[in-house]
């Protein structure tokens, strides 16, 4: 287990919807579907992946960031990693710390390293997990409230690891169909008090646990497959979304968010969107 501090931290994340100030990303220069993880990706096996198609897709994404206030730092991408794109499941923020996770998958094992190089030359304070399997796809804050979902990406020890660490948190263990890969695949809180929710993937005691807090925006399954429960928001009711996924759009326009369309149907078919895409250095 390693840790690195400066004086004063530059990290900070409390939610998945407050102002987002700062983030961490990662261009697709080397992106390739390797080895199957998830059923996109066995659907796009054979046609692959077009890198100049979706490293032009990320661009528009990072300039569209910027445009809207955010400040995007870039992790320089490895040959090694073909998806190190999703940056969101390598690490994620709770309070002032980066906790880097630990990839499951042998693809993706060594990008752990990556990422604490990276922190370390920002002196951003972080801290390795030393549990067995985590990733911040499976990770999700909303103030008090750490949901981790049970996976074959997340495991149960993890999720006893982080209670250890974060004790005034209520760390929420949410199983899930793993099929789905990561619970933002699946579920993915909004606002204080609406979230999108793909209810074939949850059992009912789950689903009505979460609707006790939230009003649940129903996914389909057509666009759950197109990614569409893993949007991004940025606060102030903006939410970065894919213009395919016309019935989630809709639904967030109804609830009065200001829905900011990228096409990123490229990038999707190694089965991630803008929330695994992400990695929140600063929400405010």
């Amino acid at each position: 287990m390693t840790s690195y501090a400066k004086e004063a931290p530059f990290a900070w994340c409390r939610s998945e919807y407050d102002t987002l100030q700062s983030v961490l990303v990662c261009p697709p220069h080397y992106m390739e579907i390797k080895e199957v993880i998830n059923d996109v990706q066995k659907r796009y096996q054979k046609e692959n992946i077009d890198i100049e198609k979706a490293t032009q897709q990320h661009k528009q994404f990072v300039k569209a960031l910027q445009e809207n206030g955010v400040a995007v730092e870039l992790l320089q991408p490895s040959e090694q990693f073909p998806e190190q794109v999703f940056t969101r499941d390598i690490g994620f923020t709770v309070d002032d710390t980066v906790f880097i996770g630990e990839m499951a998958s042998s693809i993706r094992q060594g990008e752990e390293a990556e990422l604490e190089k990276w922190l370390k030359s920002q002196q951003i304070r972080f801290e390795s997990l030393g549990c067995n399997r985590v990733e911040g796809g499976d990770v999700i804050i909303d103030h008090d409230t750490l949901y981790v979902g049970i996976s074959s990406r997340t495991s149960k020890t993890a999720i006893q690891e982080l209670q250890e660490k974060l004790p005034r948190f209520n760390v929420v263990p949410i199983s899930f169909d793993e099929k789905y890969l990561h619970l933002d695949c699946v579920f993915n809180i909004l606002s204080p008090t609406e979230a999108l929710i793909f209810p074939e993937a949850l059992d009912a005691d789950t689903i009505k646990m979460l609707a006790k807090r939230y009003t649940l925006l129903k996914v389909n399954a057509e666009e759950q497959f197109t990614l569409g429960t893993n949007v991004l928001s940025i606060g102030n009711r903006r939410v970065f979304s894919q213009p395919q996924n016309k019935k989630v759009n809709h639904l967030l326009k109804k609830h009065n968010f200001n829905v900011i369309e990228v096409d990123f149907s490229e990038i999707i078919k190694s089965g991630g969107a803008f929330r695994c895409c992400t990695m929140p250095l600063v929400r405010k």
